[in-house]
């Protein structure tokens, strides 16, 4: 599911209408219909319902005129609100105004803040308010009488649905650029925009619907511009397929885990742990001589080799043949490392000299720190590196504030200059590839944001990159997994008390979830 640009929008709006024969009316009509069918589905009965409509003097309030129709045909009771005057009203927008007027339903002006004064409480009053103002024509701050409708829209506790974009959020960006709407429920038409699934502008949208209105997929696709697509169940079913009867071990990836030091065994054992459930046919832990006996006792369906350490307990310089010569499909690196100097050297080279994919976290990509430029992809031997904010920051020498600004744009360029592929974790993890393409993942909760999450991540995209042999994939396939595997821990869990371990014993249903074959419960059996 591809997220658009305001430009792209309207290149598809464009496309559909002169390329595919599809009148622009038409795609109005579908898109009123299909607003008013996500109001039936969210509120429980809308017959009994004021709604009050507030139209802008655009396709958002032509968009909203159809739905004010489709209201009053259905014998609800509706009111509708025109911010401007009516001579404004061009096009298709204008079109369904006069039908409205025609089936004899008034539309009241509301041309400044006088008038604004005089039926402002009448809109407020009602049980439903339509935003049908700006949409994606939104490109600035929003100014004197819809700054002041939006505060009052804002200070009520009247239920918000926004078309397309609550008013005041920008198509382009996914900061909050001035006042703008907290909606409710917005009903995005076509495709998704991305302040509806980037913080902090998804904290406006309530809970999201993105409709179809007939703009066909092939059009989308073929969109030029940027490539930003949501991480969709159905894409990622699609890449966990059954096991064959005759299959064995050694076809589901050897991963060897390089990780741990003094201190720090835990790191290394939920990634371990995580690799196991998500499937690897073999897991090795290379760790320093010293934990070796404390990870082995940690698991038994794993393997160790004990490293050359440093004085301190990291794995020394001497390791980098071992590691090098080790019989693995995958190189996973960097839970619980350290930083020692040796250490960092150690994981440079290996990055440089490994023939096989690898998946880099945490002090892995420390040891690239103002030396960005030797981490780069190479044919044969994919990267994948999955940073926090704090790492990416450290990475690209940027803030974290910034980082955060512009989360999938950061992401994106820096898998495009190093050739590797970047997961970005945090709230809406980002997935970017070598070729420019973006992916926004919507699994996942608050809860996750606790130690030891991050390195349960490394052990799932490490065993589905050996299982896929494909790392746009993998990555995908393993952010969605993780936050499902999350979600389903806070369900249990709640939050608050949610560990990384608790996301570890849930990869085993997200598998099935995914799939639609989760064991149930006994007492969900019962029911």
């Amino acid at each position: 599911m591809r997220v658009l640009t305001r430009q792209q929008m309207r290149d598809a709006d464009q496309q559909t209408t002169e390329e595919i024969g599809i009148a622009s009316l038409v795609l109005m009509e579908n898109a009123g219909r299909q607003v008013v069918a996500s109001m039936e589905s969210a509120f429980e009965d809308l017959s009994g319902l004021h709604v009050a409509v507030l139209c802008g003097k655009g396709n958002n309030g032509g968009d909203g005129f159809v739905v004010a129709r489709t209201l009053f045909e259905r014998s609800i009771a509706v009111s509708v609100y025109l911010l401007g005057v009516s001579a404004d009203v061009r096009g298709d927008a204008r079109v369904n105004l006069g039908v409205l007027r025609a089936m004899e339903v008034d539309v009241v002006e509301i041309a400044d803040a006088t008038a604004w004064e005089l039926h402002g409480s009448d809109v407020l009053g009602a049980d439903l308010i339509v935003d049908a103002i700006f949409g994606t024509g939104c490109s600035g701050p929003a100014t004197g009488l819809v700054e002041t409708v939006i505060a009052d829209l804002n200070a009520a506790s009247t239920p918000v649905v926004a078309i397309d974009l609550p008013t005041g959020l920008d198509a382009d960006t996914a900061e909050v650029v001035g006042p703008a709407v907290a909606a409710t429920l917005t009903v995005t038409l076509g495709a998704p925009k991305l302040p509806l699934v980037m913080p902090p502008a998804d904290r406006l949208v309530g809970s999201l619907v993105i409709a179809d209105i007939g703009i066909p997929r092939s059009v989308i696709s073929g969109l030029d511009g940027p490539w930003l697509e949501l991480v969709t169940r159905e894409r990622m079913r699609a890449l966990v397929t059954p096991r064959v009867a005759e299959s064995q071990k050694g076809d589901y990836g050897r991963v060897l885990i390089v990780a741990g030091s003094r201190g720090k065994t835990g790191a290394a054992y939920l990634a371990a742990a995580a690799a196991l459930r998500s499937g690897a046919g073999l897991v090795t832990v290379a760790t320093p001589m010293s934990c070796q006996s404390i990870l082995a006792g940690l698991g038994v369906e794993y393997m160790t080799e004990g490293l050359p350490e440093t004085g301190d307990g990291q794995i020394a310089w001497e390791a980098l043949e071992q590691i090098l010569e080790a019989d693995a499909d995958i190189i996973a690196m960097g839970p619980g490392l350290g930083r020692a100097p040796a250490t960092m050297a150690l994981v440079q080279a290996v990055v440089e000299r490994a023939g096989v994919p690898m998946v880099l976290d945490a002090d892995a990509l420390f040891a690239f720190v103002g030396e960005s430029d030797r981490l780069v992809g190479r044919d044969g031997a994919d990267i994948i590196i999955t940073p926090h904010p704090g790492e990416m920051a450290r990475l690209t020498g940027l803030t974290v504030e910034a980082v955060q600004a512009d989360r999938v744009e950061v992401a994106r360029t820096f898998a495009t200059t190093h050739r590797v592929h970047v997961v970005l974790k945090g709230h809406r993890t980002v997935v970017a590839t070598p070729e420019g393409k973006a992916y926004i993942n919507l699994t996942g909760n608050p809860g996750m944001a606790s130690g030891g999450t991050g390195d349960v991540l490394t052990g799932v995209v490490a065993a589905w990159f050996g299982q896929l042999l494909d790392a746009e994939d993998a990555a995908q396939l393993g952010v969605y997994l993780h936050g499902l595997a999350g979600d389903l821990a806070s369900a249990d869990e709640g939050e608050t008390a949610m560990i990384a371990g608790d996301i570890v014993d849930r990869l085993g249903d997200a598998v099935l979830e995914l799939t639609a074959t989760r064991r149930r419960k006994p007492e969900e059996a019962q029911e």
